[in-house]
């Protein structure tokens, strides 16, 4: 693959610059539960609400049932890459607990999940989230209570070797430049002027 990093503005972390979202992964690659250890360390000091504590994660490694089961919930086109990753995670909210409703659960899925995949990126691995696949099916096939909400299927592994081949047009799509849009349409000082 090209080099990924992003091009910014100015000088960012390189564990920010160096993130991003492949499909093209090593479906021989391992992702050890050493490794997961860390990516859901990582998620779980995150910030929330109140120190809520929403997310919740299912997961699954390549070849135990877990993982099979949430290959099975996501899309046709999710899984055509997806089964070579490593590791399988079904990232929900808890939504409500014993006080009542939580506040803010799906923003704070987002931000457990962002710690785990920079975290991903400090131990040498990717991770791509999807939201392409069949909530209900996976709610059913972990017998998710009420109260939890499915939201993302997260799909850690190793990048496959830039020899690798792909399978339609995957090798172009994972050599495509990234793109964001510029800063002055990101942050404003009122709406419409740029702050920087």
């Amino acid at each position: 693959m090209s080099d990924k990093r992003a091009e910014t503005s100015v000088r960012i972390h390189e564990i920010i610059a160096s993130r991003w979202s492949p499909r093209l992964l090593d479906g021989e690659a391992e992702v050890s539960g050493e490794k997961l250890r860390a990516l859901l360390e990582a998620a779980r000091w995150a910030p929330s609400y109140g120190n809520t504590q929403p997310a919740r994660y299912v997961v699954g490694q390549r070849g135990d049932g877990t993982y099979k089961r949430v290959l099975d919930s996501l899309t046709e086109s999710n899984r055509a890459w997806a089964h070579r990753a490593g590791a399988l995670l079904l990232a929900c909210a808890l939504t409500s607990n014993d006080k009542g409703t939580v506040p803010y659960a799906e923003y704070g899925v987002g931000l457990a999940t962002e710690n785990l995949v920079l975290q991903a990126v400090a131990e040498g691995l990717v991770a791509r989230q999807m939201a392409g696949f069949d909530r209900e099916a996976a709610r059913k096939a972990f017998d998710l209570p009420s109260g939890v909400e499915p939201l993302v299927v997260i799909a850690v592994g190793v990048p496959a070797k830039p020899d690798a081949p792909g399978e339609d047009g995957e090798v172009e799509r994972e050599n495509a430049p990234r793109r964001r849009v510029p800063l002055s349409e990101f942050a404003f000082k009122e709406w419409g002027s740029a702050a920087f």
